[in-house]
């Protein structure tokens, strides 16, 4: 509500720069803000001050006070007074009007809020003074007297709506617009002189611009033709009055602009005008009424008479669209900015009271506006809370920890209520999962705690060059560790056992804080360690035995909890003296490593993986890296330490991560099978027009163009079949060499001094684990990338674009066997041995994958004849011979297992058609079940083909050239005759 209360952001005060301490009597100037105006911050509702919207509040309480029976408006002329009168409530003497307050001692609201009387109880008249007494004093005398309206003021008010009544019998103060009425009816002879006037009109003019132009109920078209008239008017009116009789055309025009804007409605059924409930206007102005329930000679007090006058503010809902929800939203606001102004501890408590009626509210309210409202309200609360408590030590201490607990209340109430109710984000978590009090107290605690150790950190630095030319000075760690021992002390005395209402275990949370703040300094002093030094002793002992303190607390505060406290102490590692060495040594591999991976991006770039350029057949980075390697373990066991086998694993670690990255990066960007291979194309066989229209592929050869991968092939020959080769036989070449590595690691084991048994048998600690992987699989994708770049790519061709084209019998499968044989002789130069065969595998099974695809999925410009099959299965046995190569080429039982498919495929293209139909059929059956026999569906589109699979049957079948497969695809799927 801080954007919505005229961003009334309460954490931007003058006085928020908070003393160190904060002692009771100085808590409302360390709290306090002056009364906000707009001069504070910049307004949302254009130039209405304070001021004016009071005048506004209090001209609508009036207005409503006077009809609060909802009954129609009905005018009794009185010779005494010039009231409007609704039958005997509204006569000058009725009960509603004159009647006398009557309160209890203490009102029903303010007991439940816990508030005090004003003045310990007396009853003084709100200004005059501490010594009159209220007697006889009525509702609406009192209202005028809390907003400080003048009775001549409210004698015109009063008078007007009495001339109001008159004019408008039988209608219900919310089906006028009050400002408009009131200009018509108040003349310059109802005002002291002209000039007030004049001020009082523009005045008014100014609340039907916030309420119907700027803020009105119902969202308005900017390019409203009455709106912007009224807005003419408006500004008109601003330089020059208008004039305002009843027959006055300027009059006459400013009424229908009016009406016409205030009776647009959100949908709903009703006559009410919408003139003061769009948001924030309405939110102001009941802002207004309510700071109206403050005693004007107690700002820290409530009137007795609360009940009566808040039940008569309340009646003004209707007029100002609000409801319980935005009341009790709008009073924890006025409370709260109360509190802030005056810091009356009274005013925390029950503003922290209202706020859980919000709380209430805000578990069913489904308005998103509402909503936001709630939202933007809360956020200011919480902002302000939280400026106070995320460094509560410079706010708080002893003398006021009684404020802390309340602020504490408040802030983490109005933190459940964002996060639990309107947070989006919580409602799709498991509550369970979130504990926003326990979490925010933790915020607050280590914020604090960090934002008070930063202060003694600098204190000790004084201290420190204070007596630098002292004998034997305190080193500045040294200090510093006697000082946050003493902080945690006062932590768990004073302030821990504020927050354990909401978090049981805060005194741990604190000391594992201070724990971890001073651990970041231990951590820069001993790695700036060069040798043990009489400072360097002192700081150690020192930091040893503020560590052993801080886990004393941290055991104590969490002796009750589930875990017994591990949980805080897993948050307090050690500082043990003897991880001096280990940080050193684990810096100087960290500075080892981070230079060899530099290394590796360098070279990697540069790298030419051209075959001739690489006579061994892999790059030179490849030896050149796992040179390095085997330096950086030389170093490592030559470093002067105690304890190489227990570091061993970190620098492992650290070579196996860049050996990987090494392996990554070579492989990167070379594409992978799923990057030549085509999508599979829909069923052939049919017109432009048809459902089942053939969508022709792109030509393979720019299959690159539709892969980003593969876009950087395009103009670089880093990319080709020989530079991929190269790049396998690099990976090859590394995955062979870490064995060799690895022996050495155990022959430098043996020969450490501080070697043990267990370090040998524990394997892993100096074994390569992700290199391996890493090389096996780069293989792997890029043999693949190989295999289905030649196939796909390379020889598309003469596969794609020439096998079975037209005529099977005329474009026979030699011209792909003769370039692919081509491509396997420079394979087979290239590559090295032990991955020949793999390689040539993947060659294999592209082709075999290639060749089933030109025949299921060959697009409209083949065909095949049940002649056909037998040249068809020819073609495939010359292609497998091509691989057999007279038993010089693959195994022949690796050769069968892969020619699987399409050996089960090969049959159907010589079974005839009337068979083939009807193994359709029975499958198709099969798989549908009965819903099929009316009319087979299509199957879809797998890919992986199969004799029992319906799509490849169907394949078969569309691009069988016959008349009896025309006749069933056109029966049963609407595909042409033709083909």
């Amino acid at each position: 509500m801080a954007s919505l209360f005229r961003e009334l952001s309460l954490g931007h005060s003058k006085r928020d720069s908070i003393p160190p301490q904060l002692k009771p009597p100085p808590l409302s100037i360390m709290l306090s803000k002056p009364t906000i105006t707009t001069t504070d911050i910049g307004s949302p509702l254009g130039q209405l001050s304070d001021s004016d919207l009071r005048s506004t509040a209090y001209e609508i309480f009036v207005a409503v006070f006077r009809t609060s029976s909802g009954k129609p408006l009905t005018y009794i002329p009185n010779s005494n007074s010039d009231s409007p009168t609704n039958h005997s409530t509204h006569s000058p003497n009725s009960p509603a009007l004159q009647s006398s307050l009557t309160y209890a001692a203490a009102s029903k609201m303010k007991k439940a809020l816990g508030l005090k009387s004003p003045g310990s109880g007396s009853k003084k008249i709100p200004g005059s003074g501490q010594g009159k007494i209220r007697r006889g004093l009525t509702v609406g005398e009192l209202m005028r007297a809390q907003m400080r309206v003048s009775e001549t003021v409210d004698s015109r008010i009063r008078r007007a709506l009495l001339r109001i009544a008159a004019g408008q019998v039988g209608r219900r103060i919310e089906s006028i617009v009050l400002p408009l009425e009131l200009l018509q009816q108040l003349k310059l002879l109802d005002f002291t002189d002209k000039q007030e006037y004049e001020m009082w009109q523009k005045r008014t003019m100014k609340v039907l611009e916030a309420g119907l132009l700027l803020h009105p109920h119902v969202p308005l078209d900017k390019s409203n033709p009455t709106s912007q008239r009224l807005q003419q008017i408006i500004h008109g009116a601003m330089d020059r009055p208008i004039e305002t009789g009843k027959n006055n055309e300027s009059m006459q025009v400013l009424r229908s602009a009016v009406m016409s804007l205030a009776s647009r409605s959100d949908g709903s059924l009703s006559e009410i005008c919408h003139w003061a409930d769009g948001i924030p206007l309405n939110l102001r102005l009941y802002e207004m009424l309510l700071q109206a329930c403050f005693d004007v000679n107690d700002e820290t007090s409530i009137i007795d008479e609360i009940d009566e006058l808040m039940e008569h503010i309340k009646k003004t809902w209707t007029i100002l669209g609000m409801n319980q929800m935005l009341h009790n939203l709008c009073f924890t606001w006025v409370l709260f900015h109360r509190f802030v102004a005056t810091g009356e501890l009274d005013l925390l408590d029950a503003a922290d009271g209202q706020l859980a009626e919000v709380a209430k509210d805000a578990k069913t309210t489904k308005d998103p506006q509402c909503s936001k409202i709630l939202s933007s309200t809360l956020s200011s609360i919480l902002g302000w809370a939280e400026k106070r408590l995320l460094a509560y030590h410079d706010t708080f201490d002893r003398g006021n920890a009684e404020t802390m607990q309340g602020i504490v209340s408040l802030g983490v109430l109005a933190a459940k209520v964002l996060i639990e109710d309107i947070s989006n984000e919580y409602r799709r978590k498991r509550k369970s999962e979130v504990d926003v009090a326990r979490t925010r107290i933790e915020t607050y605690i280590r914020s604090s705690l960090r934002t008070a150790f930063a202060q003694r950190m600098e204190k000790a630095d004084s201290s420190r060059r204070a007596s630098k030319n002292q004998p034997n000075p305190l080193p500045i760690l040294a200090i510093l560790a006697k000082d946050v021992g003493e902080l945690a002390v006062n932590e768990k005395q004073v302030f821990s056992p504020i927050p354990k209402r909401w978090h049981p275990f805060s005194a741990g949370v604190a000391v594992a804080t201070l724990h971890a703040c001073y651990g970041n300094e231990i951590k820069q002093f001993i790695s700036s360690i060069v040798e043990l030094t009489p400072d360097t002793v002192q700081v150690l002992r020192a930091a040893d035995k503020l560590e052993k303190d801080l886990v004393q607390i941290a055991v104590e505060d969490s002796v009750d909890s589930d875990d017994g406290g591990k949980a805080i102490i897993r948050e307090m590692p050690p500082y043990e003296a003897e991880v001096a060495i280990a940080n050193l040594v684990k810096g100087w591999i960290k500075a080892r490593l981070d230079r060899l991976k530099e290394w590796v991006d360098r070279n990697l770039q540069q790298e030419v993986w051209n075959p001739q350029a690489n006579q061994e057949g892999y790059t030179p980075s490849a030896v050149e890296v796992l040179r390095i390697i085997d330096e950086t373990l030389d170093a490592y066991f030559q470093l002067p330490i105690p304890m190489h086998p227990a570091l061993l694993p970190d620098l492992m670690a650290g070579l196996d991560r860049c050996l990987q990255y090494y392996a990554t990066k070579a492989k990167s960007g070379c594409g992978s099978r799923n990057t030549y291979v085509p999508n599979m194309p829909a069923l052939t066989r049919c017109t432009a027009g048809s459902k089942f229209a053939w969508k022709k592929k792109d030509k393979l050869p720019n299959t690159q163009k539709r892969n980003s991968q593969v876009v950087t092939m395009n103009g670089d020959n880093s990319y080709g079949v020989p530079q991929l080769c190269v790049r396998i036989n690099t990976l090859h070449r590394i995955r062979s060499e870490l064995d060799v590595l690895e022996k050495r690691i155990i022959t430098h084991l043996r020969n450490s001094e501080s070697a043990h048994a267990e370090d040998f048998t524990n394997g892993l600690a100096k074994k390569f684990e992700l290199t391996p992987a890493a090389c096996i699989e780069g293989v792997q994708q890029l043999s693949e990338a190989v295999a289905y770049k030649i196939i796909f790519h390379d020889l598309s061709h003469v596969l794609w674009d020439g096998l079975y084209v037209g005529e099977p019998s005329s474009s026979r499968i030699e011209p792909f066997t003769q370039e692919l044989e081509r491509n396997l002789l420079i394979i087979s130069n290239t590559i090295h041995e032990r991955v020949r065969t793999r390689i040539v595998t993947d060659i294999m099974r592209a082709s075999f994958d290639g060749f089933l695809f030109v025949l299921l999925a060959g697009g409209p410009s083949r065909a095949f004849t049940l002649q056909d099959s037998q040249i068809i299965e020819d073609d495939f046995n010359s292609l497998k011979d091509l691989f057999w190569a007279n038993g010089d080429g693959l195994p022949a039982d690796l050769i069968d297992k892969f020619s699987t498919t399409v050996r089960s495929i090969l049959p159907l293209l010589k079974t005839d058609t009337e068979s083939l139909v009807e193994r359709y059929r029975r499958v198709t059956l099969e798989t549908y079940g009965s819903s099929a026999r009316s009319k087979l569906p299509l199957p879809p589109t797998s890919g992986q083909w199969n004799p029992t699979d319906p799509n490849s049957l169907l394949r078969v079948l569309c691009y069988r050239n016959d008349e009896a497969a025309s006749k069933f695809l056109k029966k049963n799927y609407n595909l042409p005759k033709k083909l």
